[in-house]
């Protein structure tokens, strides 16, 4: 296919994909609904089947889509950032803030106290993690030194994770928690959780108008600078836009990888590197993968999404190595 016609039928495709993955994704699971039983359960929510769409499969699916779209953009963002396609929101610290402030909430029994307390940990945790990065990021900092940084912060962060798991005090009751979240997942997802993930949208809206800043800043800092761009002005929005979605994402799903690696990087493959194009299609497309994944993971005796998005991602980043190599 010519890549004009890939980059006009992208959207509509991609669109056609989500679509048809939402209605999969409403009728997949203990009691399976026809399309027919979708739609009166749609209308009547006194129904079984509208007990069943409402109350645990609609929110489920709300909750796919925004953390999809959520680690999808966030990943772009970091590609454009450090103009590396291998880039991916968790390169900076921000997943593993986010799972150490949750599993800090858990083991200290903050989590049982109110639906919000685990989503605000997770957020902090991931904002700290971010502070640390920014204060670099101020003082002029080169994307070596944030790299670096983030490597060093994931390493600490971890290691914070680990020790809470092997404290005795912690109960194993709060350890099955605490791995349960650190699988990542879509169960018992309600609409609360969906309400907590919906400044995603907003973090959306807010990314597209950067679109051709972030093409001028792809050509390099100096040449972005002379075409008129604040580079240091646009870094900072793009690491502050991407730390509140994956933040958001991790805070209602937990631990998800491999969604900002796998799906914006296919798309720069498909329809070039304009992100005007590139932004809404991260959005859509990251939010069909996980629908696609949670799917999957249900319909094959309940993996958990986070180890489905790993056995694809995996064996997608070794083979980006060895084509780049």
């Amino acid at each position: 296919m010519h890549a004009t016609t890939r980059q006009r039928l992208a959207l509509p495709i991609a669109l056609t994909a989500l679509v048809a993955l939402a209605l999969l994704s409403l009728a997949v699971g203990d009691m399976r609904l026809s399309v027919s039983e979708i739609g009166q359960g749609l209308v009547d929510r006194d129904s079984l089947a509208g007990t069943i769409l409402w109350q645990i499969r609609l929110p489920r699916l709300l909750v796919a889509v925004l953390v999809g779209a959520a680690l999808s953009a966030s990943g772009l963002v970091m590609q454009a950032y450090f103009r590396n396609s291998l880039a991916s929101p968790g390169l900076l610290g921000v997943s593993s803030g986010g799972a150490a402030g949750a599993v800090i909430a858990i083991a200290a029994g903050w989590a049982g106290a109110s639906l919000l307390v685990l989503p605000v940990a997770a957020i902090l945790g991931a904002l700290v993690a971010t502070a640390a990065v920014l204060s670099l990021a101020r003082k002029g900092a080169s994307t070596e030194r944030l790299l670096l940084a983030g490597v060093a912060l994931n390493a600490l962060l971890g290691a914070v994770t680990s020790y809470v798991l092997s404290q005795a005090n912690v109960s194993f009751e709060r350890n099955g928690q605490i791995l349960f979240w650190l699988l990542g997942g879509l169960e018992d997802r309600t609409w609360e959780h969906a309400v907590m993930a919906l400044p995603i949208v907003l973090g959306a809206i807010v990314l597209w108008p950067l679109g051709r800043q972030m093409d001028l800043l792809s050509l390099g800092a100096n040449e972005a600078q002379s075409l008129g761009v604040n580079v240091r002005r646009l870094r900072r929005q793009l690491l502050v836009l991407s730390t509140l979605m994956t933040a958001l994402g991790t805070a209602v799903a937990g631990t998800v990888g491999f969604v900002g690696l796998i799906v914006p990087h296919l798309l720069r493959l498909l329809v070039g590197p304009e992100h005007r194009r590139l932004v809404p299609l991260s959005l859509i497309g990251g939010a069909a993968f996980v629908v696609a994944c949670d799917v999957f993971g249900r319909s094959v005796g309940g993996l958990r999404l986070g180890i489905v998005t790993s056995l694809v991602g995996g064996p997608f980043f070794l083979w980006l190595l060895r084509r780049s190599a």
